[in-house]
């Protein structure tokens, strides 16, 4: 617990600062200032001193050193449980300073700003300040480090009703210290590698900032939070806006994500229907009413509680339909009028509004970061670009145009589906999905028992290679007519005899596109 005489305060955020420092220093607290800070200070009339009086020792580099000198960083380091140290800066004329608040140069938003050169970036990088906070908090035992206006409140009413701040509420602010500049930094170096640096740099710098903490994770014993790429852009989890309903669960979170990168591969009106990170329903249309019909109807009995997608507006029409059934969440980029007051009788689904276009050409690829026991695995977004032209026809007879239409499309969604999967389509509608088996074969099966329609005349893709020919034979039990697939298996020659004999079309697209969960 310490009492607080001296305090430092240099801020960026000018948020509630004149009020705090107002209440320091009607409790008797002297402060110090530099800059754009002091003269606030001053100019609202409370007695500070500038740093440079204290230093003795003007602001030179326009403003780049103002605190970097020892008689600011001695007041702050001296531990005052050693008595070796309290001499040292007793000998040198240097009084300790009690508490440090300090925020940062806007470095985010800068590199968020449109234009921003990387000059200007790179002169919003703030080396004082994290000087400063580093120091504070390494001497949490002496030293208060407020680092953002959040936990003025619960300074002043310590300082208040004790006149000192307790050692608990010291060790939290030096933990939030540390979380601040540990991100600054990492905000940084995840720019300037992006600039200069290689896709995969020697540590892998993840800026991130808190959006929400959530009920529970994915299961009700597990905590969870939601956090954010505070450099994302593009259409993102962290950026939908929601408009109507309870707060988004971990599971909602990790739905609406693969439904958003499943609407965002398709051009025509286009709907999707997710259920536990597998789409359950696909269909793209003349009108988004038509193409979420035909989608919710691929697997009614799993589109129970499903997550929705839309890549156009929602319409009274599609609301309708939507109000008939049990739905966690909807998204769109919009709603036409009269939809949210109809959706919204509904109390406890989501309804959630991107206010931007979905489509191939809004798609932002990111790296892909998941978290394993002990590590991180890091890896680049599918890339590679499947089109007719880039197809190898393997079998004797060739696929027909509508073929070829429908694989492709089978093809974008296969690789939205957890492997081993096979999925049936027809023209641009899933007929059957067969999700996250051990074995491709069994996938084929489920394919076909999940088919709310015929299967017969439909096309078949598989996200990896078949390593039997079973699964062939299993596609022409089912009535597919052709067949896409990455190949590269050492029994092709044996799956694409099989095809043959079936007369069969089989493409090769020499890519695999397998999601392992």
């Amino acid at each position: 617990m310490i009492a607080i005489k001296r305090a430092l305060i240099s801020v960026s955020n000018k948020s509630g600062i004149v009020n705090f420092a107002k209440e320091l220093a009607e409790l008797g607290i002297e402060l110090i200032s530099t800059g754009g800070t002091y003269k606030l200070l001053r100019d609202n009339d409370l007695k500070v001193k500038e740093v440079s009086e204290v230093t003795g020792f003007p602001e030179m580099l326009d403003g780049r050193v103002k605190t970097l000198h020892p008689m600011i960083h001695a007041g702050i380091l001296a531990r005052r449980d050693i008595p070796a140290h309290m001499k040292a800066i007793a000998e040198k004329n240097i009084d300790t300073i009690d508490m440090v608040v300090v925020d940062l140069y806007p470095f985010k938003q800068t590199v968020l700003k449109h234009g921003a050169t990387i000059d200007e970036i790179i002169e919003n990088i703030d080396i004082g300040g994290p000087s400063m906070i580093r120091a504070a908090a390494k001497n949490y035992k002496s030293v208060a480090v407020v680092t953002s206006s959040d936990q003025y409140a619960v300074v002043l009413e310590q300082l208040k009703s004790n006149g000192k701040i307790d050692d608990a509420l010291l060790s939290r602010l030096m933990a939030e210290a540390f979380i601040m500049t540990a991100n600054y930094d990492a905000m940084i170096a995840f720019q300037m590698n992006v600039r200069f640096g290689t896709m995969f740099p020697k540590s892998y710098p993840m800026p991130s900032e808190i959006v929400q903490e959530l009920r529970y994770g994915e299961n009700p014993d597990q905590k969870a939070a939601f956090y954010q790429d505070p450099f994302t852009y593009g259409n993102s989890v962290s950026k939908i806006e929601k408009i109507h309903g309870k707060d988004l669960s971990y599971n909602n979170i990790l739905d609406i994500d693969k439904a958003l990168d499943i609407c965002m591969d398709f051009e025509r009106p286009t709907a999707v229907i997710m259920k536990h990170t597998n789409p359950c329903g696909l269909a793209s249309a003349a009108t988004i009413f038509e193409a979420f019909k035909i989608a919710y109807n691929v697997d009614p009995l799993s589109a129970f509680g499903c997550v929705i997608c839309l890549n156009r507006n929602c319409d009274i029409k599609t609301a309708e339909m939507i109000s008939n059934y049990f739905v966690e969440v909807v998204i769109a980029p919009g709603y036409e009028n009269g939809v949210l007051e109809l959706l919204e009788k509904k109390k406890n689904i989501r309804l959630l509004r991107t206010n931007s276009p979905i489509g191939p050409q809004y798609k932002i690829r990111e790296n892909k970061v998941k978290r394993v026991q002990g590590g991180y695995l890091v890896q680049t977004d599918v890339s590679t670009i499947v089109t007719r032209n880039n197809l190898k026809v393997v079998t004797k007879r060739a696929p027909t145009e509508e073929e070829i239409d429908a694989m492709l499309f089978a093809w974008k969604l296969a690789k939205h589906v957890t492997s081993n999967c096979v999925v049936y389509v027809k023209g641009e509608r899933a007929i059957g999905i067969g999700a996250g088996q051990m074995s491709r074969v069994d996938s084929a099966k489920i394919a076909t028992m999940k088919a709310n329609e015929p299967t017969q005349g439909s096309v078949m893709a598989s996200d990896a290679f078949f390593p039997f020919r079973d699964g062939v034979d299993e596609a022409a039990k089912a009535g597919v007519t052709a067949i896409i697939q990455p190949g590269g298996s050492i029994r092709d020659n044996e799956v694409i005899q099989a095809a043959n004999e079936y007369n069969m079309a089989m493409v090769f697209t020499g890519c695999r596109v397998f999601r392992h969960g």
